[in-house]
C-alpha cells in the first residue's frame, strides 16, 4: 500500500505541476495556477500520516517505509527548484518568457553546482530525519534494518553531491576563447 501511494504521489504531483503550470501560462489565471501548485505540499503530508499509521498498526518497517521517508525528504528539499525549472521552461517554450540561464562556467557554475548540492542536502538531511523518527517511533520492539539502511544511502548522497560541486569549484570550466585566431591546417 506504501508503494502504491508513493507512485500515487509522484504521478499527482506531476498532475498538479501540469495544471497548475496551464492555469499559469495558457488560462491566464496565474492566482488559481498558484493555488494549484499549493496542494503539492498536502500529497507529502497525506503519505506522511499513512506511514505512521501503518507502523503504529504494527506494520514490520521495511524498506517501503524509508521510501517514503526519501520520497517526502526530496519532495521538501528538491520540489520547489523541480516546479521553477518547469516553470521557467514552460513559460518559454509555450508564453514568451525568457530562456532559462544556467551558468555553464568559471566560478558562476560552480556556485550553482554548490546550490544544487545544498537542495540534495537538504532534501538527504529531510529524509534522514524522518527515518530517524520512524525508528524511535518504532523502538526496540521492531527490525529497523532497512531504515537504516536507508540512512546509509543517504549519506552517501549528501557525499557525491559535496564531491560534485567541489569539483566545479577545484576544477572550473573554463569558456570557450571566442577570439581566438584560427590557425589553418596544413
Amino acid at each position: 500500500m506504501i508503494v502504491t501511494l508513493v507512485v500515487g504521489c509522484e504521478i499527482a504531483f506531476w498532475v498538479l505541476l501540469a495544471v497548475g503550470l496551464a492555469l499559469r501560462h495558457w488560462a491566464g489565471m496565474p492566482r488559481a495556477g498558484l493555488a494549484v501548485l499549493l496542494c503539492e505540499p498536502l500529497l507529502e503530508m497525506l503519505l506522511l500520516v499513512v506511514t505512521a499509521v501503518d507502523l503504529r498498526n504494527g506494520a514490520e518497517p521495511d524498506w517501503k517505509h524509508g521510501l517514503a521517508a526519501v520520497y517526502i525528504g526530496f519532495s521538501v528539499g528538491l520540489g520547489r527548484s523541480t516546479v521553477r525549472w518547469v516553470d521557467v521552461r514552460v513559460a518559454h517554450r509555450f508564453a514568451g518568457g525568457p530562456p532559462p540561464a544556467t551558468p555553464r562556467y568559471g566560478a558562476a557554475r560552480a556556485a550553482h553546482e554548490w546550490k544544487v548540492a545544498a537542495r540534495w542536502v537538504l532534501a538527504s538531511v529531510v529524509a534522514l530525519a524522518l527515518l530517524e523518527g520512524a525508528i524511535r517511533y518504532v523502538g526496540d520492539d521492531g527490525s529497523t534494518g532497512s531504515l537504516v539502511q536507508w540512512q546509509q544511502r543517504m549519506l552517501f548522497l549528501i557525499g557525491i553531491n559535496v564531491v560534485i560541486a567541489l569539483s566545479y569549484t577545484l576544477f572550473p570550466k573554463k569558456a570557450p576563447e571566442r577570439d581566438a585566431v584560427r590557425v589553418p591546417r596544413s
